[in-house]
């Protein structure tokens, strides 16, 4: 593992999968920075949720294993990112490493103290509230086409910059959990969508979308 203090800002090479423009430097963070190793947890359910983590490169996902033992993915966190805000005292997810992954890691009464930046913190507090309602829409309301569609497009939507093309670095496994469907039903799902022309896929990790309307339209 690699230690040490810097801030967000200071970093000279611009994240590989960088957030939605309007978030992107919405709350900056200044503490350590470390390397997290693939599957590796940042935090565990029911840890004291002190610290908050900005990706700076790699991806986060958060998850919670269900009674009968079923893994359910609550959130992916890409570059620029900020994550670990809870509103209980203890963390209600793990956090786990994708893959090899740098985080900024800064106390959150630091961040609390901070007028300016407490106000930037309950701002993105809410917008991860509308993402996950939107989550909570997808899961109960909507087909697996749909889903799937709407995962896409919200990654797109997360990465302005990089045009039709979306990367994927969480696994189909992943993504299943995610959308609440089984593995098979993703990968066929999205061979389907390939037929009808609504994606090209570039091996496992990478879609391009060359009919984002008609896909957007699928989320409607």
């Amino acid at each position: 593992m690699t230690v040490k203090l810097l801030a967000i800002g200071d970093l000279g090479a611009a994240p590989s999968y960088p957030a939605h423009a309007a978030d992107r430097d919405e709350l900056t963070l200044i503490g350590v920075a470390r390397s997290v190793s693939r599957d590796q947890a940042v935090f565990a359910e029911g840890a004291a949720a002190e610290i908050v983590y900005k990706v700076v490169s790699g991806a986060v996902r958060t998850v919670r294993l269900l009674a009968d033992g079923r893994r359910q993915i609550t959130g992916f966190h890409l570059p620029g990112d900020v994550f670990g805000v809870e509103a209980a005292p203890v963390h209600g997810a793990t956090a786990e490493a994708i893959c090899e992954t740098v985080l900024i890691s800064a106390r959150r009464a630091s961040l609390t103290e901070d007028h300016e930046r407490s106000g930037r913190l309950v701002r993105h507090t809410l917008n991860e509230l509308r993402r996950s309602q939107d989550h909570l829409l997808t899961l109960g309301r909507r087909t697996a086409i749909e889903r799937v569609a709407s995962f896409l497009a919200d990654l797109a939507d997360r990465n302005p910059g990089a045009g039709d093309l979306v990367a994927l670095p969480m696994s189909r496994q992943d993504i299943a959990d995610y959308l609440g469907l089984t593995i098979e039903t993703v990968s066929r799902t999205l061979t389907q969508m390939q037929a009808r022309g609504l994606v090209r896929l570039n091996g496992c990790r990478q879609v391009r979308l060359p009919r984002r309307a008609a896909l957007l339209a699928l989320c409607e």
